[in-house]
């Protein structure tokens, strides 16, 4: 915690309702050049992260009126869903990458995005019956999180200057299309938020967008990115869940031959013929509980795209189904 600390940097853990976050969520609280204090990530909007987030600041004899600025690195409920009750106690504005600027905002949680989602889902092979714990997830999800009426847009190269280091937004999509880090070269240290974590493999969610077919390959996407992060000279990860962390370069080689196992498993499975991914989901992810519906086909989905990338699979659609098809030679 020194090195963060030496750079005005406070990691504030917050809990979060669901295991498959991969812990509380961490809150960084940094001082501002010429006062006041600047937020990357600010909780999930629960009593019990509201309370964990006072707590946090109190211990640091600060308050939230003393925010200037709410940097959120992407549109999920647990690193953005306290940003609105934040923005209200201080007026400070919040960002985003515009990519997630419909995550927050709440837009893309509307009765028809819905729709296009469980249409989506139809076509990957889902079950009806199996629609319906989305459905229920996300309304779950839409009590954890006020929407944040206005985001301001970062991207890629912004230059952040805070009291004591200056950081690089960095824009690496995968585990959302608008998912952002902070890059302190100076230092060595990469605020990784969920782009990359020590013990959990971020998942490559399904997101449309805003239309009705993806135009985000989130695993593809996730790979390049990794890929790009394993080339920084970082000497320590602050994570979005879980203690700071180095040796970053081992954890993506790690990450990326147990999708490379994932993969061989797929193909494996898809010698039995052609399949829907809803019909691999279960023989993947045995285990699984139906409400872990859209994680086990984002997975899947993610896999098989990489796959598809590599020219090993191709997809076809029969009856109004994407099924996926191993390529031979």
């Amino acid at each position: 915690m020194s090195g963060l600390a030496a750079l005005g940097v406070h990691r504030v853990p917050v809990p979060v309702p669901f295991a498959e976050a991969g812990g509380p969520a961490n809150v960084y609280v940094i001082e501002e050049d010429g006062g006041g204090l600047a937020l990357f990530d600010a909780g999930i909007g629960t009593r019990e992260g509201r309370d964990a987030l006072l707590a946090g600041f109190r211990a640091l004899g600060r308050s939230l009126g003393e925010v200037r600025r709410i940097f959120v690195s992407h549109g999920h409920i647990d690193h953005y869903g306290y940003a609105r009750a934040a923005q209200e106690e201080s007026g400070a504005p919040v960002y985003a990458h515009p990519r997630d600027h419909d995550k927050l905002t709440g837009r893309d949680r509307t009765a028809q995005r819905l729709d296009l989602y469980a249409a989506y889902l139809d076509r990957l092979g889902a079950p009806r019956e199996l629609l319906g714990h989305v459905r229920v997830y996300w309304q779950d999800v839409g009590r954890m999180a006020r929407p944040v009426e206005h985001v301001e847009a970062i991207g890629e190269g912004t230059r952040l200057r805070f009291a004591r280091f200056s950081a690089e937004v960095l824009h690496l999509p995968g585990h959302t299309p608008g998912l952002v880090c902070l890059w302190a070269k100076d230092d060595g240290v990469l605020f990784s938020d969920d782009h990359l974590l020590e013990r959990v493999s971020p998942n490559p969610l399904l997101d449309l967008e805003g239309g009705a077919e993806p135009s985000h390959r989130a695993l593809v996407e996730y790979v390049r990115s990794a890929r790009r992060a394993r080339e920084l000279p970082a000497q320590l990860v602050a994570p979005g869940h879980g203690e700071p962390f180095t040796g970053h370069a081992g954890v993506i080689d790690r990450l990326l031959a147990f999708y490379e196992k994932r993969q061989a498993r797929i193909l494996d499975l898809l010698a039995d013929g052609p399949q829907t991914p809803a019909q691999l989901a279960p023989r993947v992810f045995p285990h699984a509980k139906p409400s872990q519906l859209y994680l086990t086909l984002s997975e899947v989905m993610g896999n098989l795209e990489v796959l598809e990338d590599g020219g090993r699979v191709r997809r076809e659609e029969r009856s109004g189904r994407i099924v996926f098809l191993r390529e031979v030679g």
